[in-house]
């Protein structure tokens, strides 16, 4: 059975790949241009948010910047700001969700539905957590170290030189992506497939949001295309890219490895977020 669907989900995966080639790559160059312009800036006003942190890293979040999950990450690993404003931005942060949609031609009011609930989710959750950690009264440390470089979160090579190479590496995963979908979804049926995943109540977020936990563009890239493929709910689509931050864990649990508790709690507080905002917000899409 493997081998006679091989040459049809080959082919299916190239053509569908070729198609969406163009519009990824100018969906990078616009984020390069923006990420270049902005970032530093984005960053610098999130270190200064205060009690606003949550609200504002919330907002800036969602602005498709390859390193500000990870330079947050690392704001937060040397206590300049709170639990709550990081959780926001990981939050809120579309990671390559937002290329991949506009690749793929989907609506715009849809997409601006899913970055303004990521607001709402990120900053919401963001104000609960600061106000349950408020009472602990946790000392702030002062030194800050700038890894973004490190993360390979910006190139030297240029805003056109950098949007190529993004767009071929995401080209490339998004094409074993698609290729391993349609093996899975003909070798199981396409029925039983979204009888376990659609029509199964939080059983959907929760796969989802462990698959968000993935710390690399692998999470967003999964999650946005099994469910333009049909595969997820929105429920599940939800929470994956909820709790899909990107590099940002990964950058946490490296800066701020003498204190795993703190960065264990930080894990589960996302997780957790993440899957309740995406049952709530399943019957608004």
């Amino acid at each position: 059975m493997l081998f006679e669907i091989l040459p049809d989900a080959l082919l299916d995966a190239v053509l569908d790949t070729l198609k969406i080639l163009p519009f990824l790559f100018l969906a990078y160059l616009l984020i390069e241009v923006l990420e270049h312009h902005a970032e530093d800036k984005t960053i610098a006003l999130i270190h200064r948010a205060g009690a606003w942190g949550p609200a504002i890293g919330g907002a800036l979040g969602v602005i498709p910047q390859c390193g500000f999950s990870a330079a947050t990450a690392n704001l937060f690993a040397d206590g300049l700001i709170t639990r709550g404003t990081l959780i926001a931005v990981f939050l809120s942060t579309s990671d390559e969700m937002l290329p991949i949609m506009i690749s793929k031609n989907a609506p715009a009011p849809f997409i601006l539905k899913v970055l303004g609930y990521k607001f709402l989710a990120g900053m919401l959750a963001g104000f609960l957590i600061d106000f349950a950690e408020k009472r602990f009264g946790k000392p702030m440390r002062k030194e800050l170290h700038d890894i973004c470089e490190q993360e390979g979160c910006n190139y030297e090579e240029g805003i056109l030189r950098s949007a190529i190479i993004h767009t071929v590496k995401i080209t490339a995963f998004l094409f074993l992506t698609s290729f391993l979908i349609t093996l899975v979804v003909e070798m199981l049926g396409e029925e039983h497939l979204s009888n376990f995943i659609l029509n199964k109540p939080v059983i959907g977020e929760l796969l989802a949001g462990l698959i968000g936990l993935i710390p690399n563009c692998a999470a967003s890239v999964i999650i946005t295309d099994l469910y333009l493929q049909g595969g997820l709910s929105a429920g599940a689509m939800l929470s994956g890219l909820l709790v899909g931050a990107g590099v940002g864990l990964l950058v946490l649990f490296r800066m701020n490895r003498r204190n795993h508790k703190e960065n264990l709690i930080t894990l589960a507080l996302l997780y957790v977020s993440g899957v309740v905002f995406g049952l709530i917000g399943s019957p608004l899409f």
